[in-house]
């Protein structure tokens, strides 16, 4: 699934049209918009979308009929249909006729922003059980450095077990792909792994979303609904950023840990699910749970095993790893005929710090894969990371690699740009293949 898809808004009135434009590019979202249904399905014709948020009462084309259309033509997005409270009879025949959900006017932010996200996540489960990637979970697993090596053999031996696993790390260190392969790897493969941001909604909506509730338990609770941990039953919940959320949250999150049981909001009884937790944070939970803002008791119950991710300033021997299986990724998805860096583009990425890790890496070659009119990515297509040529001299003097292991990275790239020619490899290297031959023995490439 492409996570960048545009989310359509659909609606005749302008004003209103622009208010949601403003608030959900303002929660992240990359938004395309469209006057009415018959621009809704040219749109739909033209590109894909990730999702598309769309009024029922719009003069050309109401959004009934344009819901089925875009059904009879084989839309896969989920739709959300936006109705006033006097027509909440069309919404519910909406999602009889293939809707995700629907919101009554005037719109609930809070509640509009937490059924994105699940109809978002919905829709990434689906392709991601159809397109077959409920399977060993190690497509981003690359590095084969001593601190990663170490995070691969955590992962080995927990993923078969039961064992609640907390895994620590920075921002954009990868801890969520460590969570999906030990789910991938161990007997709960194939079944579901629901991911939970503790960090993405308010408390109150968080716990709705959590233990799910009854019809009337808050304001805008309509209907019944289930909550995402008795929807992981006999599969693996991820609560990503644990160290967010409220004591009171916390509390209850132990009791389904400790009793395996869940308690809707607005229900005096509690439903049991078969579950297995993993859980992430980029905070000091000791240093938390000194401060008396995380529960010591839930805290020792979450850190049977931990895993740390380390940074990517700690592991620049597998950046030519990941420069090539990122590349590879990016020029497939972006139709581009890139095929890796060249040694000053290598050397370029392994002086720069990395503060955003893995991420950083991935946002940095997705737009320089997008711009580059080459084959191969030169310092010219990495311009946030240096000026145009920079070269090793401008590296920082607290460079934490060896000359050795800058050579051997230059090497290995070189082989993988040229698809393994060793004449290529070393032509692009600027040396004889005598001296390219010498090189793979030393380095044992």
């Amino acid at each position: 699934m492409n996570d960048n898809l545009p989310i359509l808004l659909v609606d005749d009135d302008p004003e209103h049209l622009f208010m949601l434009k403003t608030v959900l590019e303002g929660w992240g979202y990359p938004i395309r918009t469209a006057g009415g249904g018959n621009q809704a399905l040219a749109l739909c014709r033209s590109r894909p979308f990730g999702l598309i948020l769309m009024d029922v009462r719009m003069a050309d084309l109401d959004g009934l009929a344009a819901l089925a259309s875009l059904k009879k033509e084989g839309l896969t997005a989920p739709v959300i249909i936006m109705t006033a409270y006097s027509r909440v009879e069309d919404a519910v025949r909406a999602v009889k006729d293939g809707a995700y959900d629907y919101l009554t006017k005037p719109l609930d932010l809070d509640l509009l922003r937490l059924t994105l996200a699940r109809a978002l996540e919905h829709q990434r489960l689906k392709e991601e059980k159809k397109a077959g990637l409920w399977g060993s979970g190690t497509e981003d697993l690359v590095g084969a450095s001593p601190a990663f090596r170490r995070v691969l053999d955590l992962i080995g031996l927990v993923a078969d077990t039961e064992a609640t696993v907390l895994i620590t790390g920075e921002s954009g260190t990868g801890k969520e792909v460590a969570a999906r392969a030990i789910q991938g790897r161990g007997s709960r493969a194939g079944r579901p792994f629901i991911t939970i941001n503790c960090a993405a909604l308010p408390e109150n909506l968080l716990e709705a979303e959590l233990f799910g509730h009854e019809k009337g338990a808050f304001t805008g609770a309509e209907r019944r609904r289930e909550g995402r941990l008795k929807a992981a039953d006999r599969g693996t919940v991820f609560l990503d950023e644990i160290g967010e959320t409220s004591p009171a949250l916390q509390a209850k999150l132990l009791r389904v840990l400790q009793e395996g049981e869940i308690q809707p909001l607005g229900s005096d009884a509690t439903v049991r699910a078969d579950l297995r937790f993993l859980a992430a944070t980029n905070r000091d939970l000791e240093a938390e749970v000194a401060a008396g803002r995380f529960r010591e008791d839930l805290y020792w119950r979450l850190n049977v095993m931990t895993i740390r991710m380390p940074p990517l300033r700690e592991r620049l021997e597998d950046l030519p790893a990941l420069a090539d299986n990122f590349i590879r990724r990016y020029a497939l998805k972006n139709h581009k005929e890139v095929k890796g860096l060249t040694p000053g583009a290598l050397r370029l990425l392994a002086s720069h710090h990395w503060p955003g890790n893995i991420r950083e890496l991935q946002n940095v070659l997705e737009r320089a894969v997008i711009l580059t009119r080459g084959d191969c990515l030169t310092e010219k297509d990495l311009p946030s990371l240096g000026p145009p040529g920079a070269t090793l001299a401008a590296a920082p003097a607290e460079l934490p690699l060896s000359l050795d292991a800058l050579e051997k990275m230059a090497v290995t790239q070189a082989l993988t740009a040229a698809e393994g020619n060793k004449s290529r490899a070393a032509l692009t290297l600027g040396v004889t293949r005598k001296t390219l031959a010498a090189k793979l023995k030393k380095y044992d490439l």
